[in-house]
């Protein structure tokens, strides 16, 4: 995804101001998906979240305190977006060794990366010198953001105009395959093709009766897999955005 930083970013960035940031936010990471299996999910959402608003900027993370426009009250983020307390904790502990020195939007951006291989996911390499937004934007949270309700064209749109192609977006959208969805965001697209899917649509719906929240995969919740793109081709995607896609 394009940033206004794009020329200046390198994987070397902190070589040599603090060279022992990376292993830092690996631990803390790593400390934190071993110790609640969802938050790898979690991290890796609030990345995405935070990229496709003003760029990876960190400005997700800047709550109504320092901004009356923050993004974590935006309704796509709010009451769902999480994690913040985990990139607090790694931020804390580069402080220790480098005060001053590592953004969070950098910082944002290696959770990620680590938050997916702790689950079993691919690891990539992450270029840093990203610099962090003193502002939020509600606004475009609520209009950038993708929708769970989205038809395929809307997807497509929405990720072409942050410079994305429909594959950039199905392998993004391949993240899915851990985490969970709160109930209301399915239950529109069960119950109204409950005969097409009706065995699946049963079991989510008395999952939904004690708890409001249901894994988006039922055979690996907690596994970065490829099982996101097999459930569709049953009509098992759980999102009704995640099923247009197929």
């Amino acid at each position: 995804m394009s940033t206004p930083t794009n020329a200046q970013l390198s994987s070397t960035f902190y070589d040599n101001t603090c060279p022992n940031a990376l292993n830092t936010i690996r631990t803390s990471i790593r400390q934190a998906v071993s110790g609640e299996g969802r938050m790898a999910a979690s991290l890796i959402r609030l990345h995405f979240h935070d990229c496709f608003v003003q760029g990876c900027d960190a400005s997700i993370l800047l709550s109504e305190a320092a901004t009356l426009t923050s993004e974590r009250t935006a309704v796509p983020n709010a009451g769902s977006a999480r994690g913040y307390e985990v990139i607090d904790a790694a931020k804390t502990e580069v402080e220790k060794i480098c005060p001053e020195v590592v953004s969070c939007a950098d910082i944002l951006a290696v959770a990620a990366r680590d938050a997916s291989f702790a689950a079993g996911g691919p690891s990539w390499t992450v270029k840093f010198g990203r610099k962090d937004s003193t502002t939020a934007s509600r606004d475009l949270a609520n209009s950038d953001l993708p929708s769970f309700r989205s038809n395929v064209n809307e997807l497509i749109a929405n990720f072409a105009r942050k410079g994305l192609s429909a594959r950039d977006m199905v392998a993004l959208s391949g993240a899915h395959t851990i985490g969970q969805a709160q109930c209301f965001t399915f239950s529109d697209r069960i119950n109204s093709n409950g005969c097409d899917i009706a065995g699946f649509a049963s079991t989510r719906t008395r999952g939904c009766r004690n708890a409001n929240l249901a894994p988006l995969d039922l055979v690996t919740p907690n596994s970065f897999d490829n099982y996101y793109f097999k459930n569709p081709i049953q009509k098992k995607g759980l999102l009704e955005s995640d099923q247009n896609t197929f």
